[in-house]
């Protein structure tokens, strides 16, 4: 579904809500209640600036008697099977977010992330999967990337382990080619980069973070493993993770420093390269 015949729909998902709501005869605040979430947050979603949860959708049809219709309204818009079902909203978010931080500490952030880097990760967690899946994959995550090359897209700030500069994803050349990649990304003021260093000791968050800002709607937190992830949006748990994100940032190296090692570690995989 094309991005623009997307939030079309996403927009009649919102009339339908609020025409349901008033139906009903219940105010944005007391639908809130009932399905525990805040009265703005239905205003939000009636607007479509903002996309409910499914446990969110599932609720409202329970609260409005809809017959499991906004449920499979979510389904049909967030099912892309190119990701994950709990990685799906966040692509939604990610495409609507002013700013974006990233945390990783094994593997390049996928916004930076070069379609062969990809490829690479793709086949590793996906020994047996056919050319065509991952094609799809490899292409998913390239049309992800597009955002930061536009004028409107979010300040973005990527800060990942040392570990990630030093592991030879796809061998030492597509390796030296995802790093150099994230340099010039940096260096064409794109994106801003840190490294946390292997002398930083234990860090701040153990597992990826995000943390994603919007014009108008409230922040949010997305933690994943490598088999799940949660989206969060309570108040108190995205404080948190914005303050892990923090101590993470003191704990990295500046800017300048880590743009430095990371361009030293993509010498260091093109000298593995030429002797191999």
């Amino acid at each position: 579904m094309a991005n623009g015949s997307r939030m079309a729909a996403w927009e009649f998902f919102g009339s339908e809500l609020k025409r349901r709501r008033e139906n009903a005869g219940l105010t944005q605040v007391e639908l809130g209640a009932r399905v525990f979430v805040s009265g703005g947050y239905i205003g939000q979603f009636e607007q479509a600036i903002r996309k409910p949860q499914l446990d969110v959708a599932q609720r409202i049809d329970e609260v409005l008697q809809t017959d499991g219709f906004f449920e499979r309204t979510w389904r049909q818009l967030i099912n892309d099977k190119r990701y994950a079902d709990y990685f799906a909203a966040v692509v939604e978010l990610e495409r609507l977010a002013t700013t974006i931080c990233d945390w990783e500490p094994s593997v390049i952030p996928g916004l930076l992330q070069t379609p062969a880097y990809t490829r690479a990760l793709v086949v590793v967690t996906h020994p047996f999967a056919s050319d065509e899946f991952i094609d799809e994959r490899v292409a998913a995550r390239a049309e992800r990337c597009a955002i930061l090359k536009g004028a409107t897209g979010p300040e973005y700030w990527a800060i990942v382990h040392e570990t990630v500069l030093r592991m030879p994803v796809g061998g030492p050349e597509v390796a030296a080619e995802a790093l150099e990649h994230m340099a010039a990304l940096a260096r064409g003021r794109k994106v801003v980069l840190q490294v946390l260093p292997f002398s930083a000791g234990a860090p701040a968050n153990n597992g990826s973070l995000r943390l994603m800002e919007f014009d108008d709607a409230p922040p949010t937190a997305y933690t994943e493993t490598s088999f799940s992830g949660s989206l969060l949006d309570d108040p108190a748990v995205v404080k948190r993770a914005s303050q892990a994100y923090d101590l993470l940032r003191g704990a990295a190296l500046s800017p300048e420093a880590s743009l430095a090692l990371i361009e030293s570690a993509a010498e260091d995989f093109r000298r593995w390269t030429s002797t191999t």
